[in-house]
């Protein structure tokens, strides 16, 4: 007797109950044990071990990155990809709940890698190292690695339940300033003030940001401003953090910027180097198709899911490089309240609470029944993508 899809369904949350115990062992051990970007040797190796040991087919090292790998089971079209994320924050350890991000990916890849006949197409679980600034997923998006996927799926711990994530575009910029030398006192009039221009760009970023529209904002620190009070600083730096609602935003904001460094070079008789410091993230793009499937599964777990806040935005990702060629997820599952924050130690904490083991079942359990759906639906598959290419061009 051929299996209906809510038979599927069943048997790939049967498949993750079991491993709960396994699944809340990952993620403890992870939260133990935090590493950071692009160091995370010993998450790699234990979660690249456990597909292994299932039967997946790992390649480790992919893109160039020694911390990232991907574990495949079946073959060919339709593919879905399961993300798991590992790194932690340095010195606040898995203050982002990174342990349960990649417990669920993993336990969902498991599950339906299980379940699902290899001809039915491909499950790949990819491990995905330094989102906290690296940007793991936007080098393994420039490598191929998600070319042949139909979809990315993944999940966030937060202080909100929202069905879709407001994650704005990012960048850092490295400016500079060379000015010259001289003494404050002996001979003010020779020096030129790398580190006064410095000042100045504060002061026309902060001037500029009272005009920016929502969701974009500049954050910067001064990195080097001088060696010596009794010498007038010739080099002076500072490193930026940009952010925007969508990525042509930000490209705007990146050329204000580099018109405000040019404007006060020329102010301050400096010259200035303006430079990107890092990798750039996307603006995330959801899948609304794919993101309503996967509330929907989580609410039998008696968790809803409702839109974000308008105006609300939680920050970057570089799921949003990932969402640019695919139909991708991101959904946020609260484990603490609304009145708490990521990135603190009470986060941190939280991410090892009982309330997210619960999460941590729950969402495993969604994510594997919507990969099932991928999987199995054509016409989902075939809604995801129009509706992807329509935001695309859009």
């Amino acid at each position: 007797m051929e299996r209906t899809l809510d038979d599927v369904h069943q048997a790939v949350r049967e498949e993750v109950a079991a491993r709960a115990d396994a699944l809340w062992g990952v993620a403890s051990r992870l939260h133990a044990e935090p590493e950071y970007a692009f160091a995370e040797h010993r998450a790699a190796a234990l979660l690249s071990g456990e597909l292994e040991r299932a039967g997946f087919l790992v390649e480790r090292g992919v893109a160039g990155m020694p911390t990232a790998f991907t574990a495949r089971s079946g073959r060919g079209r339709p593919a879905v990809a399961l993300l798991l994320e590992y790194d932690a924050l340095p010195g606040l350890g898995h203050a982002c709940g990174h342990n349960l991000i990649a417990a669920a990916g993993l336990g969902a890849a498991l599950a339906v890698g299980a379940v699902v006949e290899e001809t039915t197409g491909t499950v790949l679980a990819v491990g995905t190292p330094a989102e906290e600034g690296g940007g793991g997923k936007a080098l393994e998006v420039e490598a191929g690695v998600f070319d042949d996927v139909d979809a990315a799926l993944m999940f966030h711990p937060g202080v909100h339940s929202w069905v879709r994530a407001p994650l704005t575009a990012q960048v850092q910029y490295r400016v500079a300033f060379h000015g010259r030398a001289a003494h404050p006192t002996g001979n003010p009039t020779e020096g030129i003030d790398a580190l006064a221009a410095l000042v100045e760009l504060f002061n026309v970023l902060a001037v500029l940001g009272r005009r920016l529209p929502e969701g974009s904002h500049v954050q910067g620190i001064v990195t080097q401003g001088g060696i010596a009070t009794n010498i007038v600083p010739e080099y002076a730096e500072g490193l930026f953090g940009l952010r925007a609602a969508t990525t042509p935003a930000l490209e705007e904001l990146t050329e204000r910027l580099r018109e405000c460094a040019e404007g006060v070079a020329r102010a301050t008789g400096t010259s200035a180097e303006v430079e990107r410091a890092t990798v750039r993230y996307e603006h995330f793009r959801d899948s609304e198709t794919l993101s309503e499937r996967f509330a929907a599964h989580l609410s039998r777990a008696g968790i809803p899911l409702s839109p974000p806040v308008p105006g609300v935005y939680l920050g970057s990702s570089d799921i949003g490089n990932v969402s640019t060629r695919v139909p991708a997820i991101h959904p946020f599952v609260a484990i603490m309240d609304e009145d708490g924050s990521d990135h603190t130690p009470e986060f941190a904490e939280a991410a090892a609470s009982p309330r997210a083991r619960e999460v941590l079942v729950a969402a495993t359990q969604a994510l594997a029944c919507t990969a099932v759906d991928v999987l199995l639906s054509e016409e989902l598959r075939e809604e995801a993508w129009a509706r992807h290419r329509a935001a695309r061009t859009g």
